[in-house]
């Protein structure tokens, strides 16, 4: 489980929010140390799993408070929600790229950048947001939702999957359980 500053668990800004540095962190690795193929290939498979289980769980736990308690809730989801398809569509593209390919690099920058935008979105305006509108013990509740949802989530880009919470809560288990098979099977991580 990720820890917080001063050794708490912390709550769902928190979690959301490591997740967003270690994922830009992983990405900048790639592009500017990582010279190895096999390494680029583990580097970015691991990131992308990440993303995809960071991205499901929000719009499992996240997304419907922030649709429920902010008045342009409904609007901030949608536009999160697209910019959660684009990042699949280019994560679903880097896993077919070889990593010696020039197009690699070109995909790492563009989920580098679509990921940042979407990073800086949430943690200047939805996060502070949340914190204001939604009380401590809920923020740590979404925390322990997160968290279990990331266990189960897919591990793959789906970028023809609806992204819903409806959707990940009926189907994303399933969706999850093939994927980390899949991963297992092909070596992809070591989950």
């Amino acid at each position: 489980m990720a820890q917080a500053q001063g050794g708490t668990a912390g709550d769902v800004v928190d979690e959301l929010t490591r997740d967003h540095r270690e994922a830009l962190d992983t990405l900048a690795q790639v592009s500017r140390e990582s010279t190895n193929l096999q390494e680029r290939r583990t580097l970015v498979d691991t990131v992308i799993g990440e993303v995809v289980r960071h991205s499901v769980a929000e719009e499992m736990y996240v997304y419907p408070v922030m649709r429920d308690r902010f008045d342009d809730g409904a609007e901030m989801v949608d536009h999160d929600a697209d910019e959660h398809a684009q990042l699949e569509r280019v994560m679903q593209e880097l896993e077919k790229t070889d990593p010696g390919e020039g197009r690699f690099d070109e995909l790492v920058g563009e989920m580098t950048e679509a990921l940042r935008h979407h990073a800086e979105d949430e943690e200047n305006e939805q996060f502070p947001r949340l914190r204001a509108h939604v009380d401590p013990d809920t923020l740590q509740k979404m925390r322990e939702q997160v968290d279990r949802a990331k266990q189960i989530a897919p591990t793959r880009p789906h970028p023809d999957a609806p992204n819903s919470e409806v959707f990940h809560k009926l189907a994303g288990p399933g969706v999850g359980m093939i994927d980390r098979m899949r991963d297992r099977l092909s070596g992809r991580l070591n989950s």
